[in-house]
């Protein structure tokens, strides 16, 4: 099964064009290499994945032949480990507030300038 669609499958990602989206954005891994949307995926491969800001460390313990049903989907994997992936990403108003302060800054040494 592609990895995509076992992403899927599994319910790890809900839907499959995000799951490509991810996969090509080069944050999955199989077996420690990145993986393409077509890779195929086999049992007892490692799968790693970062997804948002988490990292996802899974065992494949089954691949199905079609989709299974919801309760089912958790018996695909194991998981190893999971983890949070800090981010430092400033909020618009810090990234506003940083701005006008560089802005106010130039202003100032420029009135300066002309003043003199």
């Amino acid at each position: 099964m592609r990895l995509d669609k076992f992403l899927k499958v599994s319910r790890i990602i809900k839907r499959r064009p995000i799951a490509k989206i991810v996969i090509d954005g080069g944050k999955a891994k199989l077996n420690g290499k990145v993986a393409k949307a077509g890779t195929e995926v086999k049992e007892g491969q490692v799968l790693e994945l970062e997804y948002y800001d988490k990292y996802f460390k899974f065992e494949v313990v089954e691949v199905p032949r079609g989709d299974v049903p919801k309760s089912r989907a958790k018996e695909l994997i194991s998981v190893i480990e999971t983890k949070g992936i800090k981010l430092n990403f400033e909020s618009e108003e810090e990234i506003f507030e940083r701005k006008l302060e560089e802005v106010r800054a130039f202003n100032k040494d420029h009135v300066k300038k002309i003043d003199k």
